[in-house]
């Protein structure tokens, strides 16, 4: 029986200079995913993946579609290889390469969606952000409380929604400047063992990005969104994607609501136990390896790790 790989994808935050140069550089299907990119989108990807200060690569119109390249680069190089999935799931901006990677969009839409949705959404974050005296907002992950503590947390803070539900004792939590610094007072007040402001451009996954969902909607309006061949979970329901129709709904639901993240999890170690732990990979495909510790704190990381294949060295060790 054939081995079944599982794909995580990871999101916005995960990009560094230099990401996915010497996959590129040893996989001529790795390669043209980058060239493609580049004339798809009129950017020069090479210079903007492996030349490019960390501070340019933060700004959501930059790190989506770096971030999406170096993702799909990988997949191609992998599939090289002989690997392709038969699950996906992506963190955030990664279910947009999930959702390639299951065939609900085509190469050339999901380079357009995704390099629409970074601009749109760096642009909202703008404007927050002036509206606020260049006190950009953002998120803020509070470590070493329960996802109940920190919604309990929050609720009281205006302008602060629980974000991202990374895992059982790790909640990243969106908001205005001015709203973070009183969920990161609280949090040390609650017991929290940290709460720290991420390095990205905006309050993604709340209702302060509902005016880049209404932009991301009208754009989507004429983009089809096939039905999924594979396995593929949303991070809007923490389950599996039905067809289309619900897939292009999440992707504007996306931008407001928070990333069920551990019910994905489950619902991704529940098809693992049926295909059998054995005969099962789950793989990180893409920059980092934030995805793949995520899931070794689950109860079902005891059985089947999570591997980070974001190298070269890394793929031809598979």
């Amino acid at each position: 029986m054939s081995k079944k790989y599982a794909f995580l994808f990871p999101g916005q935050g995960a990009q560094a200079p230099g990401m996915a140069k010497d996959i590129a550089e040893s996989s001529a299907a790795a390669k043209k995913v980058i060239d493609d990119i580049s004339a798809i989108t009129g950017l020069d990807m090479a210079k903007l993946l492996w030349e490019s200060t960390p501070e340019d690569l933060a700004r959501s119109d930059n790190s989506q579609i770096a971030i999406t390249a170096a993702s799909l680069a990988t997949m191609a190089a992998l599939k090289e290889k002989g690997i392709e999935p038969s699950s996906a799931m992506g963190f955030s901006l990664g279910e947009f390469p999930a959702l390639y990677a299951a065939g609900v969009l085509s190469f050339e839409d999901v380079v357009k969606v995704v390099r629409q949705r970074g601009i749109i959404m760096q642009k909202v974050c703008e404007e927050i952000a002036a509206k606020s005296e260049g006190r950009a907002p953002g998120m803020t992950a509070v470590l070493g409380l329960s996802q109940e503590q920190v919604k309990a947390l929050v609720e009281p803070i205006e302008d602060a929604y629980a974000a991202n539900m990374n895992s059982d004792k790790q909640t990243v939590v969106s908001g205005t400047f001015d709203a973070l610094d009183k969920v990161e007072a609280a949090a040390k007040d609650a017991g929290a063992r940290r709460a720290v402001r991420l390095k990205v451009a905006g309050p993604f996954h709340s209702p302060l990005m509902q005016d880049a969902a209404v932009e991301f909607e009208k754009f989507l309006a004429d983009v089809k969104f096939n039905n999924p061949k594979i396995n593929l979970f949303s991070n809007v329901t923490g389950g599996k994607v039905i067809d289309g129709d619900q897939a292009k709904k999440a992707a504007v639901l996306h931008l407001t609501h928070p990333v069920l993240w551990t019910d994905e999890e489950a619902c991704l170690a529940g098809v693992i136990k049926e295909d059998g732990v054995e005969n099962s990979a789950v793989l990180e495909v893409g920059p980092g390896k934030v995805l793949s510790g995520l899931w070794g704190q689950t109860e079902f990381g005891a059985g089947i790790a999570a591997t980070p294949v974001n190298t070269a060295e890394g793929i031809s060790n598979l």
